[in-house]
C-alpha cells in the first residue's frame, strides 16, 4: 500500500542522514519516478524533506525538523527496540522491523550513540547456542497470528507427548514462547477447555472461513488459575562435587548448602510433574532424592524400567 510506504519512507529518512532514490527504489520494489512521486507528496503533508545533488546526493529531512518524542524516556524506547529485537530473532516480520525503526526514530541526535551502544553491551536471545529457526515453524507461527488477529477458527493435526495425532477445532488466543519453544494458547473444541499447543508438534494447520468471538479467558488469566492448582511438592536434592557447576548454574545459592562430606543439598519447591522427574534424571548417578519418599520411588522405578531396556 502506498500509505505504508509513505510511512517507511519518512522512517528511513529520519534514521538516515542521507539515502538515493535508487537505495529507496530497490528497497520497495517500484521505479525511481515512483519514489520522487513519493517524496514530492511527502514533502506536501508538510515535512520538509531536501534533495541533495552531487556524487553523494539523495534525500534527507531538515535538520531543524523534531518530531516530539517526550512521552517516551530512552530507557523506555531501549526496553521496547530490546522486545521487539527478540520477537524478530524468531519471526522477522517486517511490520516488527518497522515498528523498531519508527521507534529508534524517536531517539534525540544526542542519545543516538548511548542507544545504538546499549544493543552491543547486553544482547537478549531467548534462543539456544547453535539454533536455527524452522521454516515450517516460521510459517505456522505467521499463519496463526493472522488467526488471532482475524478470530478465524483452525482446524489442526496435533501429536501429543505420547504421539497420539487427533485432528482438533481451535480458536488461538495468544503465541507463547517458554524457554525454546512456541505454542500457542488456545481454546480447544475437541477438549471444551483452554490448551498450549506446542508449534513443532502441529503437523497440519488450516485456516477455516468461520470466525470466533474472543472468549473471556486470557492467557495471563489461564496462568494464574493454573498455578492455583498446582501440586507443588518440597524436594530435598543430594548432589555429587562431580556436578558442582552444573548445580550452581542451575539453582539458586540461597537453597544450596554444602554438607560435611562435601555433598550439595538443595532445598527447592516445584510444581510435581514430568518436568521434575525428567530434571532429576538429567544428573543420573550424581544426584539423590532424599525427600519426599513418593518422588524417590518415582525415580527408583524409572531407572530401573530403563535398566531392563539395557
Amino acid at each position: 500500500m502506498k500509505i505504508d510506504r509513505l510511512l517507511s519512507i519518512i522512517v528511513i529518512l529520519l534514521n538516515q542522514d542521507n539515502v538515493t532514490a535508487k537505495e529507496l527504489a530497490d528497497k520497495f520494489e517500484v521505479s525511481t519516478r515512483t519514489v520522487y512521486r513519493d517524496i514530492d507528496t511527502i514533502n506536501m503533508s508538510g515535512i520538509p524533506i531536501v534533495s541533495n545533488q552531487g556524487r553523494y546526493g539523495g534525500f534527507s529531512i531538515l535538520e531543524n525538523y523534531k518530531i516530539n518524542h517526550q512521552l517516551l524516556t530512552l530507557d523506555d524506547m531501549i526496553s521496547i527496540v530490546a522486545a521487539l529485537k527478540n520477537i524478530d530473532n524468531f519471526t522477522q516480520n517486517k511490520d516488527v522491523n518497522l515498528t523498531i525503526d519508527k521507534i529508534s526514530s524517536l531517539v534525540p541526535q544526542d542519545k543516538k550513540e548511548e542507544f545504538n551502544h546499549y544493543f552491543n553491551e547486553i544482547i537478549i536471545c531467548d534462543l539456544p547456542w547453535g539454533y536455527r529457526t524452522n521454516s515450517k515453524d516460521k510459517e505456522k507461527f505467521q499463519l496463526l497470528h493472522e488467526a488471532i488477529i482475524e478470530e478465524k477458527l483452525l482446524n489442526i493435526e496435533y501429536r501429543d507427548s505420547y504421539g497420539n495425532i487427533t485432528g482438533r477445532n481451535i480458536e488461538p488466543i495468544s503465541l507463547v514462547l517458554k524457554g525454546f519453544n512456541w505454542y500457542v494458547f488456545a481454546y480447544c473444541h475437541l477438549r471444551e477447555d483452554y490448551r498450549f499447543f506446542r508449534l513443532s508438534r502441529i503437523y497440519k494447520i488450516k485456516s477455516l472461513e468461520e470466525k470466533f468471538s474472543r472468549r473471556e479467558m486470557s492467557y495471563e488469566d489461564f496462568k494464574e488459575r493454573s498455578n492455583s492448582n498446582y501440586n507443588m511438592v518440597e524436594l530435598v536434592l543430594k548432589f555429587s562435587p562431580e556436578v558442582y557447576q552444573r548445580v550452581t548454574d542451575f539453582f539458586y545459592e540461597e537453597d544450596t548448602i554444602i554438607d560435611e562430606n562435601g555433598y550439595k543439598i538443595v532445598n527447592v519447591s516445584y510444581p510435581e510433574d514430568e518436568w521434575v522427574y525428567s530434571m532429576i534424571l538429567s544428573y543420573g548417578e550424581y544426584v539423590e532424592v532424599v525427600e519426599p519418599l513418593h518422588i524417590k520411588k518415582i525415580i527408583k522405578e524409572r531407572v530401573w524400567k530403563i535398566y531392563e531396556k539395557y
